[in-house]
């Protein structure tokens, strides 16, 4: 790599991390950056890893600084978080893809229209900590290691599934939902991180450089996040869920691509 690609990657990797911080979706620009600058898929995806985990655990200390992440409370969310998401890991050679594949985009368009809609039911739905559904009790062994496990089986939109179980069934408001998602979305990429690490195939000097960025734009977008709440967070993570869901959708190999193809053929 020239030193003006990797300058390139650095400047991704700072605008992926503010757009991460505030409402996922961060690999969006991440990932096709990588595989444009000639690495091989599976090297593209370990390198988006350790980057990644540099902008979320900058997003961590951001939000934990202005008091928004309860590590007591969520001790042991980060910890079946963990479980699952090596159990995914674990999962991967037998694991359904092309059906999770299938299915993702309805999930997202669906989170996409809640995100969109809930606000005009309950006007203060996802801007202050409501009731809850389920206890913390409860999340921890439900939840939380069922996200893990999909991230680390598959990846895609999992920062919106934490969001989405934070709003709707803990009753938090999107900053404290965007906090603590951060928190576990790092757990989750842990787990990833370190068999890619073991696997020898993650480009060190971009994957470094890419992450000072996220770093940095991680830091600006918690900042952001704190300081716009919902009229920010709320139309972000409906475009982030459209995003991702059309991009699974172009995927000549996702199952609903190819029978939406075939109905018109």
């Amino acid at each position: 790599m020239t030193w003006t690609l990797i300058a390139i990657l650095g400047a991704v990797g700072l605008v992926a991390g503010f757009v991460d911080a505030l409402a996922g979706g961060g690999g969006l620009l991440t990932i096709p950056a990588l595989l444009l600058s000639g690495l091989d898929p599976v090297a593209a995806l370990a390198t988006n890893k350790l980057q990644s985990s540099f902008g979320s655990g900058s997003a961590v200390i951001a939000f934990a600084r202005r008091g928004h992440v309860d590590f007591h409370q969520t001790r042991w969310m980060v910890v079946t978080t963990l479980i699952g998401a090596c159990l995914g890991v674990a999962a991967v050679s037998v694991a359904p893809l092309s059906l999770l594949s299938a299915a993702l985009p309805v999930l997202l368009i669906a989170m996409a229209l809640y995100f969109a809609f809930s606000s005009r039911f309950s006007p203060k739905a996802g801007i202050e900590d409501g009731k809850a559904r389920m206890t913390p009790a409860l999340f921890t062994v439900t939840m939380a290691p069922l996200i893990g496990f999909y991230d680390g089986l598959f990846g895609p939109g999992t920062g919106s599934f934490f969001m989405l179980a934070f709003v709707a069934l803990c009753g938090y408001g999107v900053i404290h939902a965007t906090a603590n998602t951060k928190l576990l979305n790092f757990t989750s990429n842990f787990a990833s991180l370190i068999l890619f690490i073991l696997a020898g195939k993650i480009v060190w000097v971009a994957g470094l450089v890419m992450g000072v960025g996220q770093f940095v734009g991680a830091q600006a977008g918690s900042y952001m996040a704190v300081r716009q709440g919902a009229r920010l967070i709320r139309p972000l993570l409906v475009l982030v869920c459209c995003s991702v869901a059309v991009k699974l959708l172009l995927d000549p190999t996702n199952p609903l691509h190819q029978a939406v193809i075939s109905l018109f053929q």
